[in-house]
């Protein structure tokens, strides 16, 4: 199985992994928006989502296509411009509907898989820095004359997914369990809403300031 890389080297790659996935970012940020306003299932889903987003992202590096992406100015600024306005939108949904958005759990039949795991995709494919990180990430753990690297991309590409899932999972969870305590506390989730509006809106700032090199 030549797309296996040895074990230290996927025992590095899993540690670093694990530090990247408790590091928070747009991803982490609106998966505990939801597990507040709409529950762990919807949660679940905005990560169904943006783990499909990385998906993307590993095809693209396993084949060299967010190389030719990141080498065009143009492409480039298109993509965190999108991506920072994308951000800046749901800043301004969290302030404008945060409060309307009670923490109490919604049913399964009234939530919107569809709508979460587009979200999710969404937030993460418009985030140039997650193209950069994966560029600059899973090549440290392969080398360029190792005939098996695209598979060996690839297969780090999915396991960065699995090995960050107990992380995402854990997050979810704990805020799905303050839910019951912060909908008895109105003025806590509406500072909570303007605290992710403030992260969102940070994060698009960094996306437009983000350097290829």
């Amino acid at each position: 199985m030549d797309f296996l890389p040895s074990l230290p080297t996927l025992l590095a790659f899993t540690a670093a992994t694990l530090l990247l996935a408790a590091t928070p970012g747009p991803d982490m940020t609106l998966s505990i928006s939801r597990a507040l306003s709409q529950g762990k299932s919807a949660a679940f889903f905005i990560v169904v989502g943006t783990s499909l987003g990385c998906v993307v992202h590993t095809l693209l590096v396993a084949f060299g296509i967010s190389a030719l992406i990141t080498a065009s100015p143009t492409a480039f600024m298109i993509l965190k411009t999108g991506g920072a306005a994308y951000l800046f939108w749901l800043a301004v949904q969290a302030i404008r509907y945060g409060s309307t958005l009670t923490v109490k759990k919604v049913d399964d039949t009234g939530a919107s898989p569809l709508a979460n795991i587009s979200t999710g995709l969404g937030v993460n494919l418009l985030n140039p820095k997650v193209i950069i990180f994966f560029m600059t990430f899973l090549p440290q753990f392969v080398t360029a004359n190792d005939p098996a690297v695209t598979q060996k991309l690839l297969f780090l590409g999915f396991f960065f997914i699995v090995a960050s899932m107990p992380v995402n999972v854990l997050v979810i969870l704990t805020a799905d369990g303050l839910s019951g305590w912060l909908q008895r506390r109105k003025s806590v989730m509406r500072g909570i809403d303007y605290t992710f509006a403030g992260v969102f809106s940070i994060f698009a700032v960094k996306i437009l300031f983000t350097q290829t090199r």
